[in-house]
């Protein structure tokens, strides 16, 4: 996509660059350990940004829910492959959604029979592919979670699979009919994905506030579902359903921060009137870039 004569102003992406500019060597070295910000249009990810001076090797962009980059990263105006990020983020969204309303018994549906198919062909395959694409682009974050979340979803579709893989009567068989070794082996591998959740938020903690929030809520759900189905009800031990149902509701607030950042990854001015806000916390480095300038500002007045 080559780069309008004016470009517009889509949302406040700055490109972080190191200063090259000639001078004493004591000048230089100053200067090189105060990186240096230019405003840029974000009309696309794909395409080159506006700026007052040539891009260096060491030019990075700040952390982006759409790019899935929870840091700095390298500008994609190179890359010759298209985002894959809000794909793999759609996918995981759907998913959500479908079984956020599920355990909230929206409209009376109780069974989970209907995940079977998004869980394989969308939340699994097609965010399992993202991932993958994501490795292709180089960014070590988003393959990670994406390709893991694909086999996340994955695994639902097996086990839920009905009179496929029979995992479920299984172990109602070995519990001699009871459902409660099927409970609690679902409650322990949701807290397997509740700490590997964990894991990932600590790495967006320098991020958006968009996309530190889906993990925080992603984190919150699966939580909620595994104590839900370890920590069941006196009435014949069954889940319990005040706790299965509050992690439906977060799995529904999920869908929403996932299709968000997603929005933010394709929208732009080329295609759209409405943009998504990227809000970046004080401690990020744009953040921490803003109180330098504001600084210097003030010092020079």
């Amino acid at each position: 996509m080559s780069t309008p004569d004016k470009p517009t102003e889509r949302h406040e992406l700055q490109h972080t660059m190191t200063n090259a500019s000639g001078g004493s060597s004591s000048s230089a070295s100053s200067e090189q350990a105060q990186p240096q910000v230019t405003q840029c249009s974000h009309v696309d990810h794909a395409s080159i940004c506006h700026l007052a001076r040539a891009l260096t090797a060491e030019s990075r962009l700040p952390a982006f829910g759409g790019e899935f980059q929870p840091g700095l990263y390298k500008n994609p105006k190179d890359r010759k492959v298209a985002n894959p990020a809000p794909l793999g983020l759609c996918a995981f969204a759907l998913s959500s959604f479908i079984l956020g309303l599920i355990e909230m018994e929206v409209r009376g549906v109780t069974e989970p029979n209907i995940i079977v198919g998004t869980a394989f062909a969308y939340g699994g395959l097609v965010q399992l592919l993202s991932g993958m694409w994501e490795m292709a682009v180089g960014n070590t974050f988003g393959a990670t979670v994406l390709s893991s979340y694909g086999g996340f979803w994955i695994s639902v579709g097996i086990i839920f699979t009905p009179g496929g893989f029979q995992i479920i009567k299984a172990l109602e068989e070995a519990d001699n009919g009871n459902p409660q070794m099927f409970y609690d082996s679902f409650g322990i591998m949701l807290f397997g994905w509740f700490i590997f959740t964990t894991l990932m938020l600590f790495m967006a903690l320098k991020s958006t506030v968009a996309f530190l929030a889906l993990f925080v809520v992603v984190d919150i759900a699966i939580l909620l579902l595994g104590i839900g189905y370890l920590h069941r009800g006196p009435t014949g031990g069954m889940p319990n359903k005040k706790l299965l149902k509050a992690g439906g509701f977060f799995a529904i607030l999920t869908a929403f921060l996932a299709w968000y950042n997603a929005y933010a990854g394709v929208a732009d001015e080329s295609n759209t009137f409405i943009l998504a806000p990227v809000v970046h916390f004080p401690w990020s480095e744009k953040g921490r870039h803003a109180r330098r300038e504001r600084k210097q500002d003030a010092e020079e007045v």
